[in-house]
């Protein structure tokens, strides 16, 4: 008799469905579009100028998926890959659900409460983003204008909510994370249009590396 699928097994299965499924709803649309209207790009300059971009996007993607794996788990990534928005939205809300509950993306548990916090940031934003649209579209525009008030805060947004969820891991493991920073700001001093994700991933291997010194030389226990 065979054993009974497991939650991860249950949630690979159904991952790998919905991601195949979104990439062919992608897909589908500009194929709708051209056959609808009989319209199709150059081929020739198509490929010349993807072959020039495609390269990029996937050392991100394969970067950002060993990235992100560990720290949402399967179910956590398989669903921020979908919905996408992972480093702005996703993540932070991942990292702050699993912070609190105290557990790893990778425990059971983790696996979990990671989905459901990927899952409520979705939903969410679905919601924030539609009564956004309703309530302010009319005046969007003079809202973000260059020589309205507001403006300048839009260009903060990100920094500000990164800035205040890595401010707590920081304080709670701030000789981990001296290393990391550091290489961060060196990177980006000598390379500032380096991707984010690719970023990332290299300050993940110098936080490792840092603790295993710093572990080594007993700075750390």
């Amino acid at each position: 008799m065979k054993n009974p699928k497991t939650y991860i097994d249950k949630m690979h299965m159904w991952g790998s469905i919905w991601s195949v499924s979104a990439l062919c709803v992608l897909f589908a649309v500009p194929l709708v579009f051209s056959l609808y209207y009989n319209v199709f790009p150059a081929w020739n300059t198509f490929l010349s100028a993807a072959l020039k971009i495609i390269p990029i996007y996937w050392l991100t993607a394969i970067v950002e998926v060993i990235t992100y794996t560990p720290m949402l788990g399967a179910g956590g990534t398989y669903l921020s890959f979908v919905t996408g928005n992972i480093t702005n939205l996703k993540l932070p809300c991942a990292l702050s659900a699993l912070d609190r509950s105290g557990y790893r993306a990778t425990s059971e548990e983790g696996e979990v409460i990671s989905t459901i916090a990927i899952a409520a940031s979705a939903i969410t934003t679905t919601l924030v983003i539609a009564v956004g649209v309703l309530a302010f579209g009319p005046s969007i525009a003079k809202i973000t204008a260059p020589g309205s008030v507001l403006a300048p805060a839009f260009n903060y947004v990100i920094p500000a909510l990164f800035g205040a969820l890595g401010a707590s891991y920081f304080t709670k493991h701030w000789k981990i994370s001296i290393f990391p920073i550091l290489v961060g700001v060196l990177v980006y001093v000598f390379a500032p249009t380096m991707a984010v994700g690719t970023m990332i991933f290299i300050t993940i291997i110098a936080a490792i590396a840092g603790a295993l010194v710093m572990l080594k030389l007993k700075i750390i226990k």
